[in-house]
């Protein structure tokens, strides 16, 4: 004997009537697959997923989200991964939700990149390193929008520490040579190799997060690209496996690429530009003078139409 079961989201009415903007599902487990630009290879990624969409109408109590979860189903079928599956993914959303009068949708896709790196000068040395990622993917009535989240980790020395302790070894060396009238090159070097240390610069593990808009047709969502394209500007990414050869080259960056919050930004800005069209960059530094970080963020956007 069949039973018509009731539909609570349809047969009633909520008692508040108000449109809601977002509501649907999070932290939901998808195994998903994306194109390595550099391998061509497929690959696995454990995804935790976020899927809404609107109710745009005020009496509708609730939305039905089986079909929303269904629908990632069908989408961890589907390899690779692609811009336009996600679009078709959101416009069936949409459809299946018109008892809601859905009009919008959205999905959020996190996971963490492992990109193999090798050292800075070991041959046949080099281990992985894990990039959290977001993808945002959503569709509304002016159009379809898809952008990416990174974040990267790099080093970075205070140049203001940097100049401070240069002072102090100045000085320290016009005390240990006052009583000498001519300095032998080798002296110096000596004197350097025993005292170089005498006062060092903080440097501390810091932290990038861009976030840009991305174009449809593009090769793991370029995530490799943009990642490559932050650790090269900032020209001091935080290592896996390292040697002696390779720590002191890490040095050698370091004390070349003197940077601030300021300066990080900008960096990554100017490198930026002209490559996306709308982006956000974030950088903190997990200060080892204070017990505070230190932020700067730089948002450039541009206004266009976004219809399909």
């Amino acid at each position: 004997m069949t039973h018509s079961l009731p539909d609570i989201s349809l047969d009633t009415q909520a008692h508040i009537h108000t449109p809601i903007n977002w509501v649907g599902m999070d932290n939901i487990d998808l195994p998903l697959y994306l194109i390595k630009a550099h391998d061509n290879e497929k690959s696995a990624l454990p995804v935790l997923v976020c899927f809404q969409v609107d109710i745009g109408n005020a009496k509708t109590k609730g939305i039905h989200m089986s079909r929303l979860y269904q629908l990632l189903g069908e989408l961890a079928a589907v390899q690779p991964l692609t811009a336009d599956t996600l679009l078709a993914t959101l416009h069936k959303a949409i459809s299946q939700q018109q008892e809601a009068y859905a009009s919008q949708a959205r999905l959020i896709l996190r996971f963490n990149l492992l990109l193999q790196r090798p050292a800075l000068l070991s041959n046949n040395l080099g281990g992985w390193k894990s990039y959290p990622v977001q993808l945002h993917a959503q569709l509304s009535p002016v159009g379809f929008k898809l952008s990416a989240e990174v974040k990267v980790g790099y080093s970075s020395t205070c140049p203001c520490s940097a100049a401070l302790a240069r002072q102090l070894l100045a000085e320290h060396f016009k005390k240990s040579f006052a009583s000498h009238t001519h300095c032998k090159v080798e002296q110096v070097a000596h004197w350097l190799q025993l005292h170089g240390s005498f006062a060092t610069p903080h440097s501390q593990r810091s932290q990038a997060t861009v976030k840009v808009e991305l174009v449809q047709n593009c090769a793991d969502f370029g995530l490799v690209t943009l990642i490559n394209l932050i650790e090269e500007t900032l020209a001091t990414p935080l290592q896996t496996a390292v040697k002696r050869i390779d720590e002191q080259e890490f040095a050698r960056l370091n004390g070349q690429n003197l940077m601030f919050v300021e300066d990080a930004a900008r960096r990554i800005q100017h490198a930026l530009t002209g490559r996306y069209s709308d982006f956000s960059v974030s950088v903190r530094h997990l200060e080892s003078l204070h017990a505070h970080d230190a932020l700067a963020s730089i948002e450039q956007a541009t206004t266009r139409d976004l219809s399909i």
